[in-house]
């Protein structure tokens, strides 16, 4: 009697908990009678980040975090419920959990979920139904940035012979991820409100409202893809993933082709966006991906910070008989000469907004540093507040005689 009164406790507290509202009373029983109960003092870690440990936790009674160090995820109270993707995924913790106060604690052990999965298939479909509509709900950014943790804990693994590298990839880590949340998940947000909001009232919305919230979904996923591409690329070039093709490349192409790509960004601000290319500077030897991905984000910052009517110039000359020298000029806002320093340096933070309040984590410039040093060239910046900035960049001059593709 007393086992069937714990079990009833049990399927009452569950029926509770979102994940498991798809599920009828005798799937709660099985699930119920498969619980283990574990109880942690406060400040008791539950689980640490990159444990294996796979089960689901839903929290009787008490409070717990979700952190990594110091920086706080999420915080559950009771009937809440965690780690349910370790049901289904053999990936390592992705975050660490602690317990705030005396918390008592639900745990479906991995082997017990598959053993009631061969007893009654129906039990994972009605959890899946309540989960993937969890997830649309779910702060979109928190999912990517676990993901990528995980995906460099991998690599950190598989690196262990450049452990010095690896230790200050950790180190920088952690201040990368700080310096983009908030930057992902805004976008993700009003993305996401805005396509609701289209969704559930088209019929009440006029044609120009529309196209005013389409414009600004398009504005928001541009400036969010941007930041997710050049996020990934400097991952993988901490990690070298990237392998640097150099060769003899047109600068006369690129430099067009990216300008089309942004024509119509400067188009909004009135923009004039001019070239002036010297027929002895158009060659340069390097990586071909690597100088469009430089190129098209010096000409996108002088867009951001360069106001209305203003001017940007992308010009191209020998700077000695070795190299090549590609300046971006603007007549824009400038930078303090006390932040100067600070623009190509992770651990620095600095970022500012543009002339129409464009948000950005000044990870396009740091990019640009990785990019440029990793084709032997140079790069830095001039700038006057109010007057406007210079961005060069030095790179080796074509050769001559063509060479074969490399790879570093």
């Amino acid at each position: 009697m007393a086992s069937d009164r714990k079990t009833l406790q049990l399927r009452e507290l569950l029926a509770s908990v979102s994940l498991f509202q798809a599920c009828d009373k005798q799937m709660l029983d099985d699930i119920a009678q498969s619980l283990e109960v574990q109880k942690f003092a406060g400040n008791e870690v539950v689980f640490s980040k990159g444990d294996h440990m796979q089960a689901l936790y839903v929290i009787e009674r008490g409070k717990v975090k979700a952190h990594d160090g110091d920086y706080l995820f999420a915080e559950f109270g009771p009937h809440d419920f965690f780690g349910e993707y370790s049901l289904i995924d053999d990936s390592i913790r992705s975050a660490s959990v602690t317990a705030l106060v005396e918390t008592s604690l639900l745990v479906l052990s991995k082997e017990k979920f598959d053993q009631l999965l061969e007893r009654n298939s129906r039990v994972a479909r009605s959890i899946m139904v309540t989960l993937i509509g969890r997830l649309r709900n779910f702060n979109v950014h928190e999912e990517q940035l676990a993901q990528k943790s995980q995906d460099l804990a991998r690599e950190k693994e598989s690196l262990e012979k450049e452990r010095a590298e690896l230790e200050k990839l950790n180190a920088t880590k952690d201040k990368f991820f700080s310096l983009i949340a908030h930057d992902l998940k805004n976008p993700f947000n009003t993305i996401i409100g805005l396509s609701e909001l289209v969704l559930q009232r088209f019929d009440s919305y006029s044609g120009k409202k529309i196209k005013e919230f389409v414009r600004q979904i398009y504005n928001y996923s541009t400036h969010t893809y941007t930041l997710l591409d050049n996020m990934l690329q400097w991952a993988r070039s901490q990690t070298k993933q990237i392998k640097v093709h150099r060769d003899n490349i047109d600068l006369q192409t690129i430099i067009h082709d990216n300008i089309n790509l942004l024509q119509n960004k400067a188009d909004e601000k009135n923009l004039q966006l001019e070239t002036d290319i010297r027929k002895d500077a158009v060659c340069v030897y390097a990586d071909e991906n690597m100088t469009g991905t430089v190129v098209r984000n010096l000409i996108s910052n002088a867009i951001k910070f360069t106001g209305e009517k203003g001017l940007v110039v992308v010009r191209t000359q020998r700077n000695d008989p070795h190299h090549v020298l590609i300046s971006v000029i603007d007549n824009g806002m400038g930078i303090p000469e006390e932040n100067l320093d600070k623009i190509f340096d992770l651990d620095a933070g600095y970022s500012t907004q543009g002339t129409r309040s464009e948000k950005g984590t000044g990870l396009g410039l740091i990019l640009c540093k990785e990019f440029v040093q990793m084709n032997h060239g140079k790069i830095w910046v001039e700038s006057e507040v109010n007057k406007g900035s210079a961005f060069h960049v030095l790179l080796p001059a074509a050769s001559e005689v063509k060479k074969e593709n490399t790879e570093e």
